[in-house]
C-alpha cells in the first residue's frame, strides 16, 4: 500500500506542477514568455560560466558568461569576449544550440513549451503562438481575422519554424561548405565553420568561429552573398516565410503583413546600400581603398547586416559619423515581426508612414492594398517606437556616464543591442561590469519585444467602463 502511496506521489506533484504551469500560460501568456526566456538564460549563463566552457578551463567571470548567454539566446551577437579563442568545442556546441533555440522566437518558445505541458495546442496556446506573428492579439482587443495567421493556421505556423529553420540552415550550410574551402578554410574546419555561419546568419546573431570573422572573405563574395541571402531570409519573419511557401506565385493571396514587410524590407536595403556608398566612398578607410564592384558588393553586405545580421566585413568605427548614425536608424528599425531580428521591425516603420501619409493626404482612414488599418494597430506601432526609444536613450545616458566614452560610439552599441544586431564600434569589449550589466539588459528589452513587456504590464490592469469628456489640446 506504501509502494503505491510513494509511486503516486510523484505523478501528483508532477501533474499540481503541470497544472499551476498551465494556470500561468493561460492567465499571463507574455509574462510566462518572458519568464521561460529569462530562464533560458540563466541556464545557460550557468552552463557557461563552466571550466568546460572555456578554452582554457578556468571558470568564466559572471559578467561574461552573463552577457553572452544574453547575447545569445536573443540571437544579439555581441560579445565582451573573443568568441574565437575564449570557447571551448562544448562552449561553441551550447552557442550554436543557445541561438537556434532563441532564433524561434519568445512567444513561439513559450508556445511549445505550453504544448509539451497541455500535450494539445489549445485556444490559449494558439492565441500565444498567434500573438508573436499578430502582436494585436497579445492585447486581448478585436483582431481581424484576415491579419497574417489565423489561429487555425497556428500549429501549421509552429510546424513552418521549426522546419525553415532546419531546412534553411542545412542549404545554407551545404552551400557555404564549399565556398569556405574556394576561400581556403581547411576541409574539417569547414565542416563545423559551415553549420555555425549558417545558424549565425539565419538567426541574425553574428557571432563567427573563426579569427578575423567574415574579415577574411572580404575578397569572397559567394560567402558574403550566401550570408546575405540567409540573413534575409532570417530577417523577414516566420509568417512571411509561412506566406511564400502557401501563395509564392499568387501576389494577390499574400496577407497585408506579408506585402509591407517584404516591399520595406528590400526598400531599406537598396537605400541604405546607396547611402552607404555615397557618404564612404571617398574614406580611404573603408570604401576608398576599394574598386568599383568591390565597393557595391560591400556597400550591400553592410546595409544587410546593420538590419540586424551583424557581420561586419569593416571596422565600424572606421566609418564616418554620418556613415554610424545612417547605421543606428537601420539598427533601430531592424527586420519583420516574429523573425529572427530585432529592431522595431519594419512592419511599424510602414504603418507609421503610411498613417503619416495618409494625414498629409487628408484621408479620413489609413489603407494600403485595398486593406484599411485600424487605429488600434497605428497606437501599437506609435507605443512601440516610443518604448524603443526610450530604452535606447536612457541606456545610453547610463552608460556614457560609466565610461564617459564618445556618445556616438556608446550610441551604436546601445542600439546594437536593443536592436539584437551585433555590429559594434569597439566600445562593448572595453565596457566595465556595471556598463555590461545595463546593455545586457538593453539586449533583453529588446528581443522580448517592446510590445510584449507592454502586453505583460497590460495584462494585470483593468477594464474602465467609462469614458471621460472630449478636450483638443494644441500639438505640433
Amino acid at each position: 500500500m506504501s509502494g503505491m502511496m510513494s509511486a503516486s506521489s510523484p505523478r501528483r506533484g508532477f501533474g499540481a506542477v503541470a497544472r499551476r504551469v498551465k494556470h500561468v500560460i493561460t492567465s499571463s501568456p507574455s509574462q510566462f514568455a518572458i519568464a521561460v526566456f529569462a530562464a533560458l538564460i540563466l541556464l545557460f549563463t550557468a552552463l557557461l560560466s563552466l571550466p568546460i566552457s572555456s578554452a582554457s578551463g578556468k571558470v568564466t567571470p559572471l559578467s561574461d558568461a552573463l552577457f553572452t548567454a544574453m547575447s545569445t539566446i536573443c540571437v544579439t551577437g555581441l560579445s565582451t569576449v573573443d568568441m574565437s579563442s575564449h570557447w571551448s568545442p562544448f562552449g561553441i556546441v551550447l552557442i550554436f544550440l543557445g541561438v537556434n533555440i532563441g532564433g524561434m522566437g519568445v512567444l513561439t518558445l513559450a508556445s511549445l513549451m505550453g504544448m509539451v505541458i497541455s500535450r494539445r495546442l489549445g485556444l490559449r496556446a494558439k492565441l500565444l503562438a498567434a500573438g508573436d506573428t499578430n502582436p494585436m492579439r497579445a492585447h486581448g482587443g478585436p483582431v481581424n481575422e484576415s491579419q497574417t495567421v489565423r489561429l487555425g493556421e497556428v500549429g501549421q505556423l509552429l510546424t513552418t519554424v521549426v522546419l525553415s529553420t532546419l531546412v534553411i540552415e542545412g542549404v545554407v550550410a551545404v552551400i557555404l561548405y564549399p565556398a569556405l574551402l574556394w576561400a581556403g578554410v581547411e576541409p574539417v574546419a569547414a565542416l563545423w565553420e559551415a553549420p555555425f555561419y549558417a545558424a549565425m546568419s539565419f538567426t541574425n546573431t553574428g557571432f563567427t568561429p573563426n579569427a578575423g570573422g567574415v574579415t577574411v572573405f572580404a575578397d569572397d563574395y559567394l560567402v558574403l552573398i550566401v550570408l546575405m541571402i540567409s540573413v534575409f531570409l532570417g530577417s523577414i519573419g516566420f509568417p512571411v516565410i509561412y506566406t511564400l511557401a502557401k501563395h509564392v506565385w499568387h501576389v494577390k493571396r499574400w496577407s497585408l503583413h506579408s506585402k509591407l514587410t517584404l516591399i520595406t524590407t528590400v526598400s531599406l536595403f537598396v537605400v541604405g546600400a546607396a547611402v552607404f556608398l555615397v557618404l564612404e566612398f571617398d574614406n580611404p578607410r573603408t570604401f576608398g581603398s576599394m574598386d568599383a564592384s568591390e565597393t557595391t558588393v560591400n556597400a550591400l553586405f553592410l546595409s544587410a547586416m546593420t538590419r540586424s545580421g551583424g557581420f561586419s566585413v569593416i571596422d565600424m568605427s572606421d566609418m564616418n559619423g554620418s556613415s554610424m548614425l545612417v547605421a543606428c536608424m537601420l539598427m533601430f528599425v531592424g527586420g519583420g515581426s516574429a523573425s529572427t531580428a530585432g529592431g522595431i521591425k519594419v512592419t511599424t516603420l510602414a504603418v507609421l508612414a503610411i498613417a503619416v501619409w495618409s494625414e498629409a493626404k487628408g484621408r479620413q482612414s489609413v489603407e494600403a492594398f485595398g486593406r484599411r488599418i485600424p487605429s488600434d494597430v497605428q497606437r501599437v506601432a506609435l507605443s512601440v517606437v516610443a518604448w524603443g526609444a526610450t530604452i535606447v536613450a536612457v541606456s545610453t545616458v547610463i552608460i556614457a556616464q560609466i565610461t564617459k566614452a564618445p556618445v556616438i560610439d556608446v550610441l551604436f552599441d546601445v542600439i546594437s543591442a536593443f536592436g539584437t544586431v551585433g555590429l559594434t564600434s569597439g566600445l562593448t569589449a572595453e565596457l566595465p561590469d556595471s556598463a555590461t550589466y545595463v546593455l545586457a539588459a538593453t539586449i533583453f528589452m529588446g528581443r522580448v519585444g517592446t510590445v510584449t513587456l507592454a502586453a505583460a504590464v497590460a495584462a494585470t490592469s483593468r477594464s474602465q467602463l467609462y469614458s471621460l469628456p472630449v478636450e483638443r489640446p494644441i500639438v505640433g
